[in-house]
């Protein structure tokens, strides 16, 4: 394997650090020991540590990259496929003791009024995850999985934003509760709400307890 670059070195350390630590908690100094690399040379890639951040948050959507590839998975049905994608997110947390989050909705927290760089990342960022949210769940509506009264990407941005809800919550409380109340309300109640079909189509994207 060919030796990481220092740029992705710091990229690497600079998304586990800002994850435990958030932004404002840690300094130029804490990545560059975690990456091992000379303080100066932090300077020869990233013109600050906010520019390191707004480049962390690419970083951090390209490392989601393979876990999104569960949503292309065609041997499923669109609603079996986005529960499993969530589900995985799930066993994520809860093997990392519900620790650090999501580095989006930290920085959304601690940033958003701080920094425009980062902020406008951040954004851009939501705006692509729920895209891909929006798109299976369009599919599930024309397969009758889902009700088709409400838009998939209204659906998704309230997916999205209950997520992250409990996300949150599982950082405080340390357990899974809010993570498996939202699997189960958002797929098992919320989309199954509507027609016939659709509530045939959720009992079918139902996994064992």
């Amino acid at each position: 394997m060919p030796r990481a670059s220092v740029r992705d070195r710091l990229l690497a350390a600079g998304l586990e650090t800002l994850r435990q630590q958030g932004f404002n908690g840690c300094g130029v100094q804490d990545i560059t020991d975690a990456a091992g690399v000379p303080k100066g040379s932090f300077y020869n890639h990233f013109d600050s540590k906010e520019a390191l951040g707004a480049a962390v948050v690419d970083h951090y959507m390209q490392v989601g990259e393979s876990q999104w590839k569960r949503l292309e998975d065609a041997s499923l049905s669109p609603l079996r496929r986005l529960r499993a994608y969530f589900a995985e997110q799930v066993d994520t947390l809860v093997a990392g003791r519900f620790e650090c989050g999501c580095l989006l909705a930290n920085f959304a927290a601690e940033l958003a009024d701080h920094s425009p760089a980062i902020r406008e990342r951040v954004a851009a960022s939501f705006a692509a995850w729920s895209g891909r949210i929006a798109k299976v769940l369009g599919e599930a509506q024309a397969q009758g999985e889902v009700a088709q009264d409400v838009p998939p990407d209204m659906l998704a941005t309230f997916m999205l934003g209950a997520w992250e809800g409990a996300v949150l919550r599982s950082r405080v409380t340390k357990d899974r509760a809010a993570l498996d109340a939202f699997l189960r309300l958002a797929f098992d109640r919320s989309l199954e709400a509507g027609t016939p079909a659709c509530s045939q189509g959720a009992a079918q994207a139902r996994t064992p307890d």
